[in-house]
């Protein structure tokens, strides 16, 4: 159990109200109904790289009759960088008929909000503070694939939330670990310590693993875009996800959740035709969480049957997200909506939100303000002011331009 001193913890020797500290926000999922053409839009479209499928029914197995209506029932994992997934599409209805009932909601189309610490002693401590807390676990231990030590919990309206640590990182061939090597799995809180990951791959390569057994994607389209001096399938190149927009059936009782629980500082709060509704930190971007009260759902035309608002990524610069709009609307049919009020999405400026085959709402946009040493938001009145639909060729730099977590690595 984690040690306290006069009610703080010891966080790498820093004194914290909790035993974590979450980082940013990791990896984000979503279950589709329209599976193959959910796939292609976040594979193709977007440009999320697959890294690892998980099939329910390898090698042949049988698929019971009641599922093969549902369509794909694979799972898919994608990244954007080095991290093995950033982004994780499931089958809603298959998830649905299989997932334990504590972990279903009809109305929870999303699958995980992955939150990153920085040590493995974060991850078990603090499940261990969060369950004293009372809150309700779903599981523990660490994920295969991807390599991550986790703990998962749910929040008041049953968004699964994940604290993780030890995100495989996929190098220049562009390869995850093969199968094989998926033999450290844990489905209980971990003891500490454990060894190194270099030590567990040093012992599959001594086992005779193949390291580069594991799946490598292939570009779905032409790379025919110049993209800042590299061509690319798309015109753009996602840099960062979140921020996650979710809405409330207890908007109170999720504040302190997110607040008090997981540790995330409240930004900015406002009042929106009497919606009153906020934006929550964990590092130096304005917000990677929003919270918008159930009822405000209706008014923005939103998809009603769920409590997801929006899912943001964050492209390269705003030339790519000017770029991405044409790409998206005008060459491929997309429903790009441009109508969402800027006041919920304090601290970004252009921006446009695009509907996925399911009709979730993907926000794509280029700069989010960052947060400096005082922990103060820019003032609204200094902000940029958006007029929908112009997009002029280029803009003044803001003071706090390209700054905040840099994208690491070539863009292909």
């Amino acid at each position: 159990m984690p040690d306290s001193t006069n009610g703080k913890y010891s966080v790498g020797g820093v004194l914290l109200d909790r035993p974590f500290k979450i980082r940013r926000l990791g990896h984000f999922g979503i279950n589709a109904i329209n599976m193959e053409e959910s796939l292609r839009f976040y594979h193709a479209l977007l440009g999320f790289r697959i890294v690892d499928i998980r099939d329910p029914f390898p090698e042949g197995r049988q698929i019971p009759d009641e599922f093969k209506p549902f369509g794909d029932l694979r799972g898919y994992f994608f990244r954007y960088s080095h991290d093995h997934h950033a982004f994780v599409l499931y089958n809603h209805r298959h998830r649905g008929a299989t997932d334990k009932r504590d972990r279903w909601r009809e109305n929870i189309t999303v699958n995980q909000i992955t939150w990153q610490v920085g040590t493995l002693a974060e991850v078990v401590n603090g499940h261990h503070w969060l369950t004293e807390q009372g809150c309700h676990m779903a599981k523990a231990g660490r994920d295969m694939p991807g390599s991550n030590w986790h703990t998962y919990l749910m929040d008041p309206d049953w968004f699964q939330n994940e604290l993780y640590y030890g995100m495989e990182q996929i190098g220049w061939s562009g390869h995850s670990k093969p199968w094989d090597m998926h033999d450290r799995e844990f489905s209980k809180v971990a003891p500490l310590p454990q060894i190194s990951e270099y030590r567990e791959v040093n012992d599959a390569l001594a086992a005779g693993s193949a390291a580069a057994s594991g799946f490598r994607d292939i570009e779905p389209l032409e790379e025919k875009y110049d993209v800042d001096g590299i061509l690319l399938g798309r015109p753009f190149k996602i840099t960062k996800v979140g921020p996650v927009r979710l809405f409330c059936e207890d908007i109170d009782a999720s504040l302190a959740f997110y607040r008090d629980m997981l540790g995330f500082i409240v930004t900015e709060e406002i009042d929106y035709g009497g919606h009153h509704c906020y934006f929550l930190r964990n590092n130096t971007e304005h917000h990677s969480l929003g919270l918008y009260p159930v009822a405000l759902r209706k008014e923005l035309g939103c998809r009603e049957d769920t409590l997801l608002f929006s899912f943001a990524v964050r492209l390269g610069n705003y030339g790519q997200l000017r770029a991405a709009v044409n790409f998206l609307r005008d060459e491929h049919g997309c429903t790009v909506r441009e109508d969402i009020p800027q006041a919920l999405y304090a601290g970004i400026d252009y921006t446009v939100f695009v509907e996925d085959p399911d009709g979730h709402l993907i926000q794509l946009y280029a700069y989010m303000e960052q947060v400096g040493w005082d922990g103060k938001p820019r003032p609204a009145s200094e902000r940029r002011k958006v007029t929908p639909s112009d997009w002029p060729e280029t803009i003044e730099a803001a003071s706090d331009a390209f700054m905040g977590e840099p994208f690491l690595g070539p863009l292909g």
